[in-house]
C-alpha cells in the first residue's frame, strides 16, 4: 500500500526535471519590476521580479553579471533573459537569467543619475580639471555627424563670426550603438592634431537618441582629451555626463562655435581701443620724459658744468693739506723721539751701564753666599734630617728614630739612644 507514496525530493526532482526538458522553458523572456535585490561578495544577483499580480524568484550568476551596463536597483524595471529551473532546497521554481536590460526611458534616467554620482566622486567634473578656451584660436575641430543642422551652424557661424579659423571635420556616428566607440574614436584622433578647440555635439533628440554622450567611456575620453573641448548637445535643455566633463558646455552646437571664436567686429573694435589706448600711454611718456629733460637741462650743473669739477677741486685742495700737516706733525714727533733716545746715558756711556750692572750682580751673589747652608757647614755646624725633613727641635725626635747628620764633607746615620 505504501509504494505509491513518494518523497518530497523525489516529486521535485521529478517537476525540475519536467522543467528542465520543456523546450519552452529553457530560454524565457520576462520583463518586470525588480524587488528585494541583493548582491553577493561573489559577485551573483538575487532578487525577485514582480508585476501587479505575480513575481518570480530570479538568480543571476557573476559571469553573467559583468555585462550588465547599469547598477541594478529595487523599483528598477528591467527585461531579462533567462532559463526556468527549480531550486530542489525548497521546491520553488526560479529563473536563472542570463541577460538583463533596462525597461523604458525611467531607467535611462536611473542610469544616467548613476553614472553622474559615480564620475563625479571620481572627480571628473572638478572645475580644477578644466582647462581655458582660447579666445582667439587658430584651428578647431568639430566632432559630429557629417550631415544635418548642427554641422551647418557650427560652420556657418565660425566662418561668419571668425573666417581666419581654420577647420577640421572628424565625422562621427552620433546615434545608437556604435556612437559611443566612434565619438571616442574621433576624439583621439582629434586630440593628436594639435588643435586649439575641439567641439564635440549633435542637434537635439530623445534621451535614447543622445544618449551616446551619456556613456562612460565617451565620458572618460573627454576628461582624457589635452585639447579644450567644448560639449555642444542637444538643446539648451539637453544636460548629458559629456556636458558635465567637458571644459565648456554649450546650450546649443550655435552657441558652442559663439564660444569657440569671437566676433570679428567686436576684436576690431578692441584693437581700436588697444590703439587709442596705446597712443594715448605713447603721448603721455613722451611728455613725461620731456619734462623731465627739461628739468634737467635746467639744473645749475648742466648750465656751468665747471662747478663740480671746482668744488671737487677745492675739496682735492682741503684734503692735501690736511695730510701735509698730518706728515709733518708725525716727522716732528720722531725726531723729537729720537733726540731723547740719542741724549740717554746708554749712547753716551755705554760702559757705566754695565758696570753698574756688574756691581749689582756681585752684591746679589755676596748675598746669595751669606745666606747658603753650605758655608755654615764650614764653620763646623751640622745638620740633622728625619725622612729627609730638617729637625729643628729635640721635641721632634724620640728614642730609637734614625737621623741623617750631615756634614761638610759627608752623612752620618745614627739612631737616637
Amino acid at each position: 500500500m505504501q509504494d505509491k507514496y513518494i518523497t518530497v525530493s523525489q516529486l521535485t526532482r521529478y517537476i525540475k526535471y519536467k522543467i528542465d526538458n520543456d523546450v519552452h522553458l529553457n530560454e524565457v523572456f520576462l520583463k518586470g519590476e525588480i524587488s528585494n535585490f541583493k548582491a553577493h561578495s561573489r559577485g551573483h544577483f538575487y532578487f525577485t521580479l514582480k508585476d501587479e499580480n505575480s513575481r518570480i524568484n530570479a538568480v543571476m550568476f557573476s559571469s553573467q553579471t559583468k555585462s550588465i551596463k547599469f547598477i541594478p536597483q529595487d523599483g528598477m524595471k528591467v527585461l531579462v533573459t533567462g532559463k526556468i529551473s527549480v531550486f530542489e532546497a525548497n521546491g520553488g521554481y526560479q529563473i536563472y537569467v542570463s541577460e538583463m536590460l533596462e525597461d523604458g526611458v525611467g531607467n535611462l534616467y536611473i542610469a544616467y543619475e548613476q553614472l553622474k554620482k559615480k564620475l563625479g566622486e571620481e572627480g571628473l567634473f572638478n572645475e580644477s580639471h578644466k582647462v581655458a578656451i582660447p579666445k582667439i584660436p587658430n584651428s578647431i575641430g568639430v566632432i559630429t555627424a557629417p550631415t544635418g543642422a548642427a554641422i551647418r551652424d557650427i560652420l556657418s557661424t565660425i566662418q561668419r563670426r571668425w573666417p581666419l579659423t581654420k577647420i577640421y571635420l572628424f565625422p562621427a556616428l552620433v546615434q545608437g550603438e556604435s556612437a559611443k566607440e566612434d565619438i571616442v574614436r574621433q576624439i583621439q584622433k582629434a586630440d593628436s592634431f594639435g588643435l586649439d578647440t575641439i567641439i564635440v555635439g549633435r542637434g537635439g533628440g530623445s534621451i535614447e537618441d543622445l544618449w551616446a554622450f551619456n556613456e562612460e567611456i565617451v565620458a572618460r575620453a573627454i576628461y582624457d582629451c589635452e585639447t579644450p573641448i567644448i560639449s555642444a548637445v542637444g538643446h539648451e535643455i539637453d544636460f548629458t555626463i559629456a556636458d558635465f566633463v567637458a571644459d565648456l558646455r554649450a546650450p546649443t552646437p550655435t552657441g558652442a562655435a559663439e564660444m569657440a571664436v569671437p566676433q570679428i567686429q567686436d576684436v576690431m573694435n578692441y584693437l581700436t581701443q588697444l590703439n587709442i589706448r596705446l597712443n594715448k600711454v605713447i603721448t603721455n611718456r613722451v611728455i613725461h620724459y620731456r619734462e623731465r629733460l627739461d628739468s634737467i637741462l635746467n639744473r645749475n650743473i648742466m648750465k656751468n658744468p665747471m662747478v663740480m669739477y671746482q668744488t671737487k677741486e677745492m675739496l682735492f685742495d682741503s684734503i692735501l693739506e690736511r695730510l701735509k700737516y698730518q706728515i709733518s706733525s708725525l716727522i716732528h714727533l720722531k725726531e723729537k723721539e729720537l733726540i731723547q733716545i740719542q741724549s740717554s746715558y746708554i749712547f753716551q756711556n755705554p760702559y757705566q751701564m754695565i758696570e753698574k750692572k756688574s756691581q749689582y750682580y756681585l752684591q746679589l751673589l755676596s748675598k746669595l753666599e751669606t745666606l747658603s747652608p753650605l758655608l755654615t757647614l764650614k764653620r763646623g755646624y751640622t745638620i740633622s734630617k728625619k725622612e729627609d725633613k730638617v729637625v729643628d727641635s729635640v721635641h721632634k725626635v724620640k728614642k730609637g728614630d734614625l737621623l741623617d747628620i750631615e756634614f761638610q764633607d759627608g752623612t752620618i746615620h745614627t739612631e737616637v739612644l
